[in-house]
């Protein structure tokens, strides 16, 4: 991985940005993204938009190519702050209630980061009723060690965000944990291909996307595909890898981390997009694995498929121990490959590639 493309990585894994909170790390792509770019904009949704123009052009219309990643991440906003001063929260993003229990947590507020801890009553402490189900966000709260409501009023106000603990940490293999993989390694990757694309001959306009509060619903792929219109819009996210213990392949595919990108096929894939980064694949010897999904994904691929009149539509993921937790794991070669993969893909295709099934 190029060192400042690796230095982009850290930087977006150690920028807070909960669904609805995410102009910090927009500003962390924008600056990467600025000496690759020809046009970089934001929309009133809060998308960042990098567009590359092609340096080629015939007589007829420029097909416009969108590469998506969404930058929000899961996350908790404060609710209310009792007479203790400890915080009573909710979820921004689907939560596995128990993974939070005992994590460190930052609340993020107006004047700064404020440490906290989510917490429940000690096991010990539990009634038997308690002990035998699972706890629910009203069972559990955020502790930031204020003596009292009037201190902890202070530091935070209701609305504010709360993320796990962030920051990079490296394992062995080539593979890497951090809370928020999920989806930052995709706005890693398009913009990486932005990167990759620097100078290349092109026949066709990039419009690389970092799209906001896709945890709440595939909204910004859904506002920015409708600004945008592209011809052909790739979504790039996570999916689970299956090279855990208890993983059912059967049911979910046999995907590994450190097997290379995992392309989908299905009814939200556009078939002609399937076989284009395949072909893109097989010609530049990027790895890959393959999915299916016989619905409708749960990625921006949705939303961008159903833009407008309809975009031909593909989903590049790559795999993740852990999904929706503060330790995800990925393999670092898996992001590289799949930035490879972008680019062949954005060379190889014309304004006279055909997009309809």
């Amino acid at each position: 991985m190029d060192d400042a493309s690796f230095t982009f990585l850290k930087a977006l894994l150690s920028t807070p940005s909960p669904s609805g909170f995410e102009t910090p790390v927009q500003e962390i792509v924008r600056q990467f993204a600025k000496p690759y770019a020809d046009e970089i904009r934001s929309d009133r949704h809060g998308n960042l938009i990098a567009i590359r123009r092609a340096t080629k052009q015939g007589d007829g219309p420029v097909p416009r190519v969108m590469l998506a990643g969404h930058c929000d991440q899961l996350g908790l906003m404060v609710m209310h702050i009792d007479d203790q001063g400890f915080l009573m929260v909710q979820p921004i993003g689907g939560w596995d209630i128990p993974i939070l229990l005992g994590q460190a947590l930052t609340v993020w507020t107006q004047s700064g980061p404020v440490a906290g801890v989510c917490s429940r009553k000690a096991p010990h402490l539990l009634t038997p009723d308690e002990k035998n189900k699972l706890p629910q966000f009203h069972d559990l709260w955020v502790d930031i060690g204020a003596k009292d409501k009037k201190e902890a009023d202070s530091l935070v106000q209701i609305g504010d965000a709360i993320t796990a603990q962030l920051g990079f940490r490296p394992m062995r293999n080539g593979f890497a944990s951090a809370p928020g993989m999920d989806d930052k390694v995709g706005v890693w990757t398009v913009f990486e291909t932005l990167r990759l694309l620097h100078d290349q001959p092109l026949t066709v306009d990039i419009f690389v996307v970092s799209t906001v509060q896709e945890e709440i619903g595939l909204r910004g792929a859904a506002t920015s595909a409708y600004g945008i219109n592209p011809t052909v819009g790739i979504a790039v996210d996570v999916c689970h890898a299956t090279d855990t213990p208890g993983a059912e392949k059967k049911q979910v595919g046999d995907v590994k981390l450190g097997g290379g990108p995992v392309i989908f096929r299905g009814a939200n894939i556009n078939p002609r997009v399937f076989e284009n980064l395949v072909q893109a694949a097989n010609e530049n010897n990027i790895p890959t694995q393959l999915r299916g999904v016989p619905k409708a994904t749960g990625t921006d691929a949705n939303a961008i498929q159903l833009a407008r009149e309809g975009v031909a539509t593909g989903l590049v993921s790559i795999p993740n121990r852990y999904m929706h937790s503060p330790v995800e794991m990925v393999a670092l070669a898996d992001m590289v490959e799949s930035s490879r993969l972008l680019t062949a893909f954005c060379k190889r295709i014309s304004p006279e590639t055909n997009w309809i099934p």
